[in-house]
């Protein structure tokens, strides 16, 4: 019912709370959504995360305009959010919320997506189970990794994803 990369999402957002890997998760998903799909819900959802992601890390300007940007997108895309689960309601308003926190320059608080489909909310319990977490559980705040993910990753795969698609470009302008 609901598409892998999405529960894969959401199992980061609520259980290991690695919002840059909910970002990674659900680009990598919205890329491959066929153009003629609706995909915008997708990246109100990246936003959030992205968001988050900077506000634990007070980066507040960062963090408020993804906020900004999400709450715009998720506001225009009320049903497909409904369609994944959400109450998209809710969602507003603790959007606004949260938009106004970060304006406000507050400290990050663990944050939840109001899920109202409790078989979602079971299967995203037991996908937590599976790689070793809890679901719901607040951010550990003390996790550096978890924090500065984006300066402390290994980018290997990534350097090695562009150079090869950089000699991919190169062998069709030659050929």
């Amino acid at each position: 019912m609901y598409p892998k990369p999405y529960i894969d999402f959401l199992v980061h957002f609520h259980g290991l709370r690695d919002y840059f890997e909910c970002h990674e998760i659900l680009e990598e998903h919205w890329k491959s959504v066929p153009k003629n799909e609706p995909k915008d819900h997708w990246v109100g959802l990246i936003q959030i995360a992205v968001s988050l992601y900077h506000q634990r890390r007070q980066n507040y300007p960062g963090a408020l305009r993804m906020m900004q940007s999400a709450v715009r997108i998720i506001e225009s895309e009320q049903p497909e959010i409904e369609a994944l689960g959400l109450d998209s309601r809710q969602l507003q308003v603790l959007l606004q919320k949260r938009f106004k926190d970060i304006k406000n320059n507050q400290p990050y608080e663990s944050f939840n997506l109001p899920i109202k489909d409790q078989l979602l909310i079971t299967l995203c319990k037991q996908e937590c189970e599976k790689v070793g977490c809890t679901y719901g559980l607040p951010s550990d705040l003390t996790n550096e990794f978890l924090l500065h993910k984006h300066t402390l990753r290994d980018r290997q795969e990534v350097i090695n994803e562009r150079l090869a698609q950089k000699n991919l470009r190169k062998k069709k302008r030659e050929g």
